[in-house]
């Protein structure tokens, strides 16, 4: 990897999607730059030109002259193009597409209403979206319930058994920012293969290191 040109990210401090990203750069060792936003400045040149969403992340790859955004779309591509070793994705069909479905989730069901439940937050006073907040935590905990039950299926300690995928990673910048959405929850009382899984993915040099980057930045 040493004679590749730094992958440009473009990032906020604080959004989770844009550290999945980091992550999967960082557990393939793969060369690159961060340029931190503000979520004003994704809305207008030179950065809407890259991304017409005008949200974050995007990245520039000089290394294949290619120009991305969506997180989501942004993971295949790294791994595609660069986990030629299969550290972070799996030889099958069937464990690909996996992978995949997985990845899909996160960003259907995840990070929305992990998203939306922090964009109510800052918007609007507590008293007039306790409702909204109710639906909001159950749909988080729903989700929790999912991957808790489809672990013990599988015995752990991944989502595809054996292996860390690219899947598991996505999850993570989200659920590191759980006790800030579900405040006095633990969830290893409920779901205790999902904690255990969490668990052992924050102990990853690669998640530690954008962990303490990110709190660096705070």
């Amino acid at each position: 990897m040493a004679s590749l040109q730094p992958i440009k990210l473009y990032a906020h401090k604080k959004g989770p999607n844009p550290w999945k990203v980091a992550l999967i750069l960082e557990e393939l060792g793969l060369p690159y730059e961060t340029t931190y936003l503000e979520f004003p400045d994704a809305k207008v040149e030179p950065y809407i030109s890259l991304n017409p969403n005008g949200k974050l992340p995007a990245i520039q790859d000089p290394n294949h002259s290619i120009e991305l955004f969506e997180s989501g779309a942004i993971i295949e591509y790294l791994i595609e193009q660069y986990d030629k070793d299969g550290k972070l994705s799996h030889e099958s069909l069937q464990d690909k597409s996996l992978a995949r479905a997985w990845l899909h989730l996160q960003m259907s069901a995840q990070a929305p209403v992990i998203g939306y439940k922090v964009w109510m937050g800052r918007t609007y006073d507590a008293s007039q979206i306790v409702s909204a907040n109710e639906f909001l935590t159950l749909e988080i905990k729903r989700v929790l319930g999912v991957l808790d039950k489809h672990l013990a299926k599988m015995g752990g300690p991944y989502l595809l058994g054996s292996k860390v995928s690219y899947a598991d990673l996505a999850f993570v910048p989200h659920y590191m920012m759980l006790p800030l959405f579900v405040p006095d929850y633990d969830p290893a009382t409920e779901y205790p293969h999902f904690a255990a899984w969490l668990a052992a993915l924050k102990e990853r040099p690669a998640v530690k290191k954008i962990a303490a980057t990110k709190a660096a930045l705070a």
